[in-house]
């Protein structure tokens, strides 16, 4: 049994924000933004729509580039951190938009690292042989979950959507090489989000508390160019692909971040696919998101590495055939 990417797609909120929109609201400016990050813009989702709308919109994408109905999508998982809600799973919101009802839903929370995770986990099911398509999407809005007093993260952060419908496939060549996945959680406490404090006395008072998205700039970056580029040196040398790989797809976190990738790993930057420029850090979304940008510019048969990396701290690397 072989399996293939059938389709990709995404989708970003019209809203677009950029440096100098920022620089009225808190203590920045359009230069230190680029210098530091190389992020231009980022889009925003505003008023009514949420997570699941996002993924929603890149389900029926996805739904028209393979071709498939969507009753033949077996199974639905989505990667976030910023869900509609807490429960119900917002693939199972999605699933519901896009009229998949024979499709069993979840979501995953692996942050950054999110699509890879899920590719990974949408593999084994498939490989199984007991379903044939899965779709695979990574939605966020990192917007809702931004303090805007916070200049060193509510700058890097946007919103968007990115997917594929992985299938069973009669061609003789897989979609996937190797993968390799870690998490290092002893360093958890670098990136945290929407965390909830039990409460503190039984009183009538109480009510649920959530607080905003934190990362420690610093110690995010040593890990993201520290512990990351090793992964994927091993991987690529494990697979005699260190030269010949075609492209390179991280976590869109900021353009330094990749470039000092490129340079650890030794690998030329022109193979790293970028969207965070005009995007910012869209979380789990960036990866998918620059992989479908990639198929549309380049639709040739093509070996790719996409490597995620964030909270938990959750990184790992995927070998694809497209």
């Amino acid at each position: 049994m072989s399996l293939e990417i059938l389709a990709t797609a995404h989708y970003v909120p019209k809203r677009v924000v950029d440096n100098d929109e920022l620089a009225q609201i808190m203590d920045t400016s359009d230069e230190w933004i680029q210098s530091h990050t190389g992020i231009k813009t980022r889009h925003y989702a505003l008023g009514a729509e949420n997570t699941s709308d996002l993924a929603a919109k890149v389900g029926r994408q996805l739904l028209k580039k393979s071709g498939l109905a969507a009753d033949q999508i077996d199974l639905i998982i989505l990667s976030t951190i910023t869900p509609d809600s807490l429960t119900p799973a917002t693939a199972a919101l999605v699933q519901d938009k896009i009229g998949a009802h024979n499709a069993f839903a979840f979501d995953i929370s692996a942050a950054c690292a999110g699509f890879v995770f899920g590719l990974s986990t949408a593999e084994k099911f498939l490989r199984a042989g007991r379903y044939q398509n899965a779709m695979v999407i990574s939605a966020e809005t990192n917007s809702k979950m931004m303090d805007f007093q916070d200049r060193t993260s509510a700058v890097f952060f946007g919103d968007g959507a990115g997917g594929a419908i992985l299938s069973q496939s009669t061609k003789a060549d897989d979609f996937f090489v190797d993968e390799e996945l870690a998490t290092l959680a002893e360093k958890n406490e670098y990136i945290h989000s929407g965390r909830i404090p039990a409460i503190t006395d039984v009183k009538a008072s109480n009510y649920p508390q959530i607080d905003a998205f934190y990362q420690s700039g610093r110690d995010v970056f040593s890990f993201a160019t520290g512990a990351v580029p090793p992964q994927m040196q091993t991987i690529l040398q494990r697979n005699d692909l260190h030269d010949t790989i075609d492209y390179v797809i991280c976590h869109q976190a900021n353009l330094r971040i990749i470039e000092k990738i490129a340079e650890e790993t030794q690998i030329p930057f022109e193979k790293f696919v970028t969207n965070v420029q005009d995007y910012g850090n869209t979380s789990s979304a960036g990866i998918p998101m620059a992989l479908d940008q990639l198929q549309s510019r380049d639709p040739s048969a093509k070996t790719v590495l996409l490597t995620g990396f964030g909270a938990g701290l959750d990184y790992g690397s995927l070998i694809i055939k497209l």
